[in-house]
C-alpha cells in the first residue's frame, strides 16, 4: 500500500539531530502544516527545527487526494448548523488565504498544478436537499457557486454545484519545495525523531528519540496533538478514508468531484509515475479503529470505480486519517496550559491542503507578534453552539462504548494466547488474552509473528487488527501501530510493548 504521491518519490534531503540545541521554534511534524509554518517562521528570521517521527509526508499529507478547493462537498452547510454565519464566512476566508498562498508559492517555485472546476453532486433526492443547503451556505460565505443539472459524469445525477477555477496537485511536490527552501534558510528537518514530550518551561524542552531540544515556542503539527493538555483527543474524531488510482480506457471526467451523500465518492485525475493519466477515486471512510474490516471498505470503493468506469484497472491504493471537530471548525492556536509557548493545529476534516496553510499563516502571526488576519480572530474566538456540544458528547459516547466492548471481547470472547499456540495466518491478527487475562495482540506479517500488549499506550483502549494496512488501530482516538508495535500515528507516542 503506497499512495500515488509516495510511489517512487525520491528521498527528501534532511538533517541529523543536534542534541541539546536551542531554536526559536521547534515544529513537531513534517506534513504541510509543519513545513509551511516552519518556512514562514524562517522567513521572518527565526531559527527553526522540524522533528518528524517517520519521514516527510509519511502520514496525512502524502496520502491526501491533493485537492486545493474552497468548495468542499457539503462542509459549509454542516458547519452552519454548528456556527454563526460570521464564523462560516471566516472559515471560507481562511481557506481562500491558504489556497492563495499555496498556489502563489507553487507559481513561484514552478510546482505544477491543474486548474479544475470543483463539483459537488447528488445522486438522490436526499442528496439534492443537501445541495440546496450547501448552495445557501456558500452564497452567505461569498462563494460564487452555480447550480447545475449536468455534472459531466458517466451516470445520472439529481443536481450539482460548481465552483470554477480551483486546483489539484501532487502534495509531495509542495513538501519537497518547502523542505528545500527551509533548509536553505538554515532550518533543520530531522526524520525518525519521534517527540514523546514537551515541557512548557522557559525555554520549552522537547524530548524525542535522540535526546532533548529547547525552543522559545513549539508547534504541534501532528494531526492529533501528541500532548493531552486541552483534551483535543476528546474534542476531535479520527476518521480513516481510502483512495485508489485507476487506468481507465476512454475519457476521464475533468473536474474534481465529491458527492453530497453520506457514502463519500471523490474523483479527480492525476498523472501516474509512468506518465499515464489516472482516475483517483476516494471515500468509504469510517471512524478509525472501529471498522470490522477496513479491507472491505477499500474493496467496495474499488468495485464502485470498476463498475462506474468499465475496464478500470487499479494501480495504487492507500488511506489517510483526518480529524474533525464537533463544530467542523479547526483548532488552531495556543495550547491550554502551554504558558503561551506551545501551539497546536488540528481538525481539518479532510481539507488539509487549504486549512493547513491557513493554520500556518495564523500560527506565524501568533509567533511573530504580527497582527492576526481578521478571519483568524473570528475563528479562534467563537461560541460553542448546542449542536456542537451534542456532537462532542456523541464522540465521547462512542469512545466509551469502544472501551467497554474492546475489553469485554478480549477477556471473554478472545482466545487464550499461549506461547505454543499456532501463529495467525499470514496477513492476519487476533486479539485475545494471556493467562493473566491482559489483552494480547498477535499478528503475522511477512513471515514474522509478533505478540504485543493489545492495550493502546495512549489511554488504554484495546486495539483492533486493520486487515487492509496490517496495523493495530485503537478505536478510542485513532492511534495506530505497525505489526511490530511501533507508532504510526495518532496521539500515542509510545510503542505497543512485546509480550513473551
Amino acid at each position: 500500500m503506497t499512495s500515488l504521491w509516495l510511489d517512487g518519490c525520491a528521498p527528501i534531503p534532511t538533517d541529523a539531530f543536534q542534541p541539546e540545541a536551542q531554536f526559536d521554534s521547534v515544529i513537531v511534524g513534517a506534513g504541510l502544516t509543519g513545513l509551511a509554518t516552519a518556512l514562514m517562521l524562517a522567513r521572518s528570521g527565526m531559527r527553526v527545527a522540524v522533528l518528524e517521527g517517520r519521514s516527510v509526508g509519511a502520514v496525512t499529507t502524502g496520502n491526501t487526494t491533493g485537492k486545493v478547493s474552497l468548495l468542499q462537498g457539503t462542509m459549509l452547510s454542516r458547519m452552519r448548523k454548528n456556527a454563526t454565519d460570521k464564523v462560516l464566512s471566516a472559515y471560507v476566508d481562511a481557506n481562500a488565504a491558504g489556497q492563495g498562498w499555496l498556489l502563489d508559492y507553487a507559481d513561484h517555485r514552478g510546482i505544477p498544478y491543474d486548474v479544475r472546476d470543483a463539483i459537488t453532486y447528488a445522486t438522490t433526492l436526499d442528496g439534492l436537499d443537501r445541495l440546496d443547503a450547501e448552495y445557501a451556505a456558500a452564497r452567505i460565505a461569498g462563494l460564487p457557486v452555480s447550480e447545475e443539472h449536468d455534472a459531466g459524469l458517466p451516470f445520472a445525477v439529481e443536481g450539482a454545484l460548481l465552483l470554477r477555477a480551483q486546483a489539484q496537485l501532487n502534495p509531495m511536490d509542495v513538501l519537497r519545495a518547502l523542505a528545500a527552501d527551509l533548509r536553505e534558510l538554515g532550518g533543520l528537518i530531522v526524520e525518525g525523531e519521534r517527540v514523546t514530550g514537551v515541557s512548557a518551561s522557559d525555554p520549552a524542552v522537547v524530548t524525542s528519540t535522540s535526546g532533548v531540544t529547547r525552543a522559545t515556542a513549539v508547534v504541534l503539527a501532528t494531526g492529533a496533538p501528541i500532548l493531552d493538555r486541552g483534551l483535543y483527543f476528546a474534542k476531535t474524531e479520527a476518521n480513516r478514508s481510502y483512495a485508489a488510482a485507476f487506468v481507465v480506457p476512454g475519457d476521464i471526467p475533468r473536474g474534481m468531484y465529491l458527492n453530497a451523500e453520506s457514502s463519500t465518492r471523490s474523483l479527480r485525475t492525476a498523472i501516474g509515475p509512468d506518465g499515464r493519466e489516472l482516475l483517483l477515486a476516494g471515500g468509504n471512510g469510517h471512524i478509525a479503529g472501529r471498522a470490522k474490516s477496513p479491507a472491505l471498505h477499500l474493496a467496495e470503493l474499488s468495485a464502485w470505480a470498476e463498475q462506474t468506469f468499465p475496464g478500470a484497472q487499479r494501480t495504487h491504493w492507500w488511506s489517510a486519517q483526518d480529524y474533525r471537530s464537533a463544530n467542523q471548525i479547526p483548532f488552531v492556536g495556543w495550547l491550554p496550559r502551554g504558558r503561551g509557548r506551545i501551539y497546536v493545529a488540528t481538525g481539518y476534516n479532510k481539507w488539509g491542503m487549504t486549512n493547513a496553510v491557513a493554520a500556518a499563516l495564523s500560527l506565524t502571526a501568533n509567533l511573530t507578534d504580527t497582527e492576526e488576519p481578521e478571519w483568524a480572530r473570528v475563528m479562534h474566538h467563537r461560541v460553542t453552539h448546542p449542536a456542537a456540544i451534542a456532537a462532542g458528547a456523541a464522540f465521547n459516547a462512542g469512545v466509551g462504548k469502544a472501551i467497554a466492548t474492546g475489553w469485554a471481547a478480549a477477556e471473554f470472547e478472545g482466545p487464550t494466547i499461549a506461547q505454543d499456540a499456532l501463529p495467525p495466518a499470514e496477513g492476519t491478527g487476533i486479539v485475545g488474552h494471556g493467562r493473566d487475562r491482559a489483552p494480547v495482540a498477535v499478528s503475522t506479517v511477512q513471515g514474522e509473528t509478533c505478540a504485543l500488549s493489545a492495550v493502546c499506550t495512549h489511554l488504554g483502549g484495546v486495539v483492533r487488527w486493520n486487515d487492509a494496512e496490517l496495523s493495530w488501530d485503537c478505536p478510542l482516538h485513532g492511534s495506530r501501530f505497525a505489526a511490530d508495535g511501533s507508532v504510526l500515528e495518532g496521539p500515542a507516542v509510545k510503542r505497543l510493548p512485546r509480550v513473551t
